[in-house]
């Protein structure tokens, strides 16, 4: 029995490549699914940031009163949370290690109030006000 491959080549449809509407379906489909998983991702992130600052007020705030407890005081608003870092007698290290930043890369406000003090990150626009991204945070809200 003789095979002719020829013959049998010659018999399925030849496909060379995709064709341009193909090419762009697909593109238009996979940039679909890239903005859906932007969209998420920037929800999860933005509450990410969110819970990292609790976390970094609520630390700041164990030493403020760690400070308190040592030196009989809260720091001045002129001396700010920068003396934290500073060693004294019975606390070498300090009581920070280093003067955190917030997530968005600002400083954390302190300052004096009647009750003590209040520590605020003024979210990712470094203003006071704003919504969502842009909201402030004060350690106020960490007791309510």
């Amino acid at each position: 029995m003789c095979f002719d491959r020829n013959a049998r080549d010659r018999k399925r449809p030849a496909r060379a490549a995709f064709s341009l509407v193909e090419l762009i379906v697909v593109m238009v489909i996979l940039g679909m699914l890239a903005g859906l998983v932007a969209v998420r991702t920037r929800g999860y992130l933005v509450n990410s940031r969110q819970n990292a600052v609790k976390t970094e007020i609520a630390t700041v705030m164990k030493a403020l009163e760690t400070f308190r407890i040592d030196q009989g005081r809260y720091p001045t608003e002129d001396e700010g949370l920068e003396i934290l870092t500073r060693s004294t007698e019975t606390w070498p290290e300090g009581f920070l290690s280093k003067v955190p930043k917030d997530p968005w890369k600002h400083d954390y406000v302190y300052f004096e109030t009647e009750e003590g003090f209040e520590v605020i990150s003024l979210g990712a626009d470094g203003r006071e006000g704003g919504d969502g991204e842009d909201a402030d945070f004060s350690s106020d809200m960490l007791q309510e």
